[in-house]
């Protein structure tokens, strides 16, 4: 299952991972909306209700997608947090790891424009 995220000039690629998360967000796309930032993470709620699954992380990697079941959220991790510590990339809490992008997520350092969109690939 494979994404494209959009934001402004920005296009990235990302596959989900066969979790029932993962599989939720796909039956939702595509996917419009404007979304917030902490430190280096891009999330924004989207329309799916999990609980924590067996992906669920309190650290993540560059590049991970999670969903964040106390906000609802899509997140996509391309560097640190404001609670980082050491290099690791933390969330505000636990997420479910939904996917990964391909490539290099860092360009969303840059970002400009305030609305994503999130489609089938």
């Amino acid at each position: 299952m494979r994404i494209r995220i959009k934001i402004g000039d920005i296009t990235l690629y990302a596959k989900l991972n066969k979790t029932k998360t993962a599989k939720k967000v796909w039956e939702m796309l595509p996917f419009r909306s404007n979304f917030n930032t902490w430190g280096d993470e891009i999330y924004f709620s989207i329309p799916v209700d999990e609980e924590l699954d067996e992906t669920a992380k309190e650290e993540v990697e560059i590049g991970d997608l999670g969903y964040w079941p106390e906000g609802k959220a899509f997140c996509i991790f391309f560097g640190p947090t404001p609670i980082s510590k050491g290099g690791k990339i933390i969330p505000a809490s636990a997420v479910n790891i939904i996917g990964k992008i391909e490539g290099d997520p860092t360009c969303l350092r840059n970002v400009e424009e305030d609305e994503i969109i999130l489609e089938r690939a």
